[in-house]
């Protein structure tokens, strides 16, 4: 496997999102995502507030870029918004980073591959035995 190297593009989010602002955002980023497995960090660290809008917005971004076999990580965000995202389901979609730089370095490293066991303890086809 290699270290998949990338152009990272960090976009400001604003700190209100009207409807308009949105499609004016998604728009901007379009030139990011003209590229094959595109690489986006959002900066939330203007976002206070998280509403329907700004979670529209962050699920658009994903798409474009899954579209594109890429990815848009998160960074700076509050923990109102995270509180936002969490609650919604939206968290488990995206990364989230303290900082971008964190954000930006983590597109440049291998996945880490986890190894499940998958044998069951004997007791356990004891019990299921018994149970029976």
């Amino acid at each position: 496997m290699t270290i998949r190297d990338c152009n990272v593009e960090v976009k400001q989010l604003p700190e209100a999102l009207t409807m308009k602002h949105a499609r004016v955002f998604l728009r901007e980023l379009e030139s990011c995502m003209k590229s094959d497995r595109p690489c986006v960090v959002l900066d939330c660290s203007k976002v206070r507030q998280m509403d329907r809008t700004a979670v529209h917005l962050l699920l658009g971004c994903l798409e474009e870029a899954i579209k594109r076999n890429g990815d848009v990580k998160l960074a700076a965000v509050s923990n109102s918004a995270r509180e936002i995202l969490e609650l919604t389901g939206v968290s488990r979609l995206f990364e989230m980073f303290e900082t971008n730089a964190e954000a930006m370095i983590s597109f440049n490293r291998l996945p880490t591959v986890t190894t499940l066991q998958t044998t069951t303890p004997a007791r356990s086809y004891r019990a299921v035995e018994n149970a029976a």
